[in-house]
């Protein structure tokens, strides 16, 4: 598999850090998830629930989601012996994930700075709210002010509604995801170095960027982008329109692709010519009359019915999908962007596929989320040697 060479240490929780190592593991790095003995990873008691496994206890199915294709051991950073057990697993990984508010690490004695030296190729990977540098960033950070601060939620909502946070957790995604491409670059710098360093990833950060050009917008025109619900501020028609049973997603994003809409599909040649439509420019300022246009010849189609024509006529365009219809959808089917896996305590269990199709080395779902410490004889014993005696009195100290 494409990462089988790497092995990584994997201190994270709860979403942003968890989503990047899930990746990794997925592309099949050797990902060790380290968690807190006793009560693990605050996700075993996230919703959503199997609210009866195979044992008859509630369990978790957003951590399973999650954490599969790792192993998974129990740690306690604060005791000496755990940050010692720790030191020496460092010296044989090649990258540490963790997503603490910054300094923690540093309180600890295992920031950056200090493992550097036990192992100078060492990638340190920290994604946290607002980065390791800056007035905020100390500040504690969670989805909804990464999406909130970094303007998300500003050009976000139905026109003239609210600030509205994305409906997933968007910055955390985002901020995963910046993580494994920053991890990645790393690893490759390293081969050119021989040396490691560390990335810093922030969700506030992650978000600006997903903005795409709306400070461009403001900066040129002094006017702040207004929310627009579907709409997109540089192309019409290319919004959410209303049929006989749902809402079909048109997206005539050029000149030609207008064209053939007017003439070939809404038999109205006289919208290529109307000085409202001519260019971008007047079909941005005059969408409304190009909406009530396209919902009247889409008033008697259903979306399956509107897609097909629009389809077979070269105009992009899709229905609105709900879970349960992306989950039948064979698109989604053939391209396993939900595998079904078995799961020692809950059984048959569905998770997420990975996005990254790599055509030669695949990503594969291979083994569930550990339970809490399974992997600790594993880990310990085979990675560092530690006996089964040594195990049971560190388990004894709480240490495991």
């Amino acid at each position: 598999m494409a990462l089988e060479n790497l092995t990584v240490l994997d201190l994270t929780r709860v979403l942003a850090g968890p989503f990047c190592t899930m990746m990794l593991a997925d592309m099949g790095a050797r990902v060790i998830k380290i968690e807190r003995p006793g009560t693990g990873d605050d996700t075993r008691s996230y919703p959503p629930f199997r609210e009866k496994n195979l044992l008859g206890k509630r369990e978790s199915l957003y951590y399973a989601n999650l954490n599969r294709n790792k192993k998974g051991i129990t740690l306690n950073l604060k005791a000496p012996e755990g940050k010692e057990l720790f030191r020496r697993l460092v010296k044989k990984a090649d990258v540490v994930v963790e997503n603490y508010r910054p300094g923690v690490m540093d309180k600890l004695g295992l920031g950056y700075n200090s493992l550097k030296e036990l192992n100078p190729q060492l990638i340190y990977a920290a994604v946290s709210g607002f980065g390791c540098y800056g007035p905020y960033h100390s500040r504690p950070g969670y989805d909804i002010l990464a999406q909130a601060m970094g303007g998300m939620m500003a050009i976000t909502g139905p026109k003239g509604g609210a600030p509205t946070r994305a409906g997933s957790a968007l910055g955390d995604i985002l901020g995963g995801l910046h993580t494994v491409i920053g991890i990645l670059a790393a690893v490759n710098a390293r081969s050119l170095t021989g040396r490691g360093q560390r990335v810093d990833v922030s969700l506030m950060d992650s978000v600006i960027a997903a903005t795409e050009n709306t400070a461009l917008k403001y900066l040129e025109s002094g006017k702040l982008p207004p929310r627009m619900g579907n709409r997109y501020a540089s192309v019409s028609p290319y919004d959410g329109f209303r049929c006989k049973d749902g809402v079909v997603i048109v997206a005539a994003g050029n000149q030609h692709l207008y064209e053939k809409l007017c003439v070939e599909i809404l038999d109205r040649p006289d919208m290529v010519t109307d000085p409202r439509f001519i260019n971008m420019s007047g079909r941005l300022a005059n969408q409304d009359a190009i909406q009530e246009v396209l919902e009247a010849w889409l008033a008697d189609k259903t979306m399956e019915e509107a897609v097909e024509i629009l389809l077979r006529h070269g105009i992009p365009a899709g229905p609105i999908l709900d879970i349960s219809q992306i989950l039948a959808d064979p698109h989604v089917k053939e391209r396993e962007m939900f595998v079904e896996m078995d799961h020692p305590t809950l059984g048959k269990i569905t998770v997420n596929g990975c996005a990254v199709k790599l055509m030669d080395t695949q990503t594969k779902i291979r083994t569930p989320a550990p339970s809490l410490g399974q992997d600790n004889k594993a880990v310990f014993g085979g990675l560092l040697g530690l006996r089964d005696s040594e195990l049971v009195r560190l388990r004894e100290k709480k240490i495991l």
